[in-house]
């Protein structure tokens, strides 16, 4: 879960057919989940985790899911924050009352996270490309406001930063942090590695696309866990709480504090 978002609005046209896995310009695979289980970074995630960041909250806490493609990965993380078995329809009890707002660039990827949702009560999917200033502002205000909240408790950006980065440059990077590190208490953060950036240029250049427009020209680059730590750190108030390890496809998996 959780790959995309880019400059410009993603088809919207429901007929068009699913591209090749090379062709998903903002991390949108349609099959993301099968080669990047959410199991592998559930995995590593301590049980109890919630109730050890937000012991005394008033529910529901909030949480966001920013690039949440079509929506494995957030169940699955609403499933384990609220420890619930896997099969689990049932709502959980109110004194563990969670709810989480998902978006994505691809509205396809959204309807299908819809369709498929088994807490459509606490769980809600949104079309929204993040770096679009007034969408982002109506959706979100709009959100929190059924609440009476200003800013989410959590938020979830899970190999969404190489994607934002490679469309809006350095710039957009720095953007989309501080733009996160506004908006929420504690911020979980998956980056993708450089290699990944690599990666992601050669599919574009094997099926003749036109590269990127910010790869050639990004000066943040080289350990990218690193770079963002140090510019949620310094930058964005934020202070690094925990580093949970590994995935097996080499990503880290960090956990920020406003």
């Amino acid at each position: 879960s959780g790959q995309s978002k880019g400059t410009m609005a993603a088809p919207s046209s429901a007929e068009a057919p699913l591209p090749a896995p090379g062709a998903a310009p903002y991390g949108n695979f349609p099959n993301y989940s099968r080669f990047h289980p959410p199991q592998e970074r559930l995995r590593l995630l301590p049980a109890g985790l919630l109730r050890s960041l937000f012991p005394t909250e008033p529910r529901p806490l909030l949480a966001l899911d920013v690039g949440c493609n079509s929506g494995e990965l957030s169940v699955a993380l609403y499933r384990h924050l609220l420890d619930l078995p896997e099969d689990a329809a049932a709502l959980p009890h109110p004194e563990q009352d969670l709810r989480l707002l998902c978006c994505d660039i691809d509205p396809r990827l959204v309807a299908r996270a819809q369709q498929g949702s088994p807490f459509p009560t606490s769980i809600s999917f949104a079309t929204l490309d993040i770096m679009d200033p007034s969408a982002r502002a109506a959706l979100l205000s709009s959100y929190l406001s059924r609440f009476g909240r200003s800013a989410f408790d959590l938020c979830f950006c899970m190999s969404l930063t190489m994607w934002i980065h490679l469309h809006h440059g350095d710039g957009g990077l720095q953007d989309l942090l501080a733009l996160l590190s506004s908006l929420c208490t504690y911020l979980l953060l998956e980056p993708q590695p450089w290699k990944c950036y690599r990666a992601a240029a050669r599919r574009l250049r094997r099926l003749g696309r036109r590269d990127f427009d910010h790869f050639s020209s990004l000066s943040i680059q080289g350990d990218m866990a690193q770079q963002i730590t140090q510019i949620l750190t310094r930058d964005c108030s934020m202070q690094l709480v925990a580093c949970f390890g590994h995935t097996s496809w080499d990503r880290s998996l960090l956990l920020f504090k406003a």
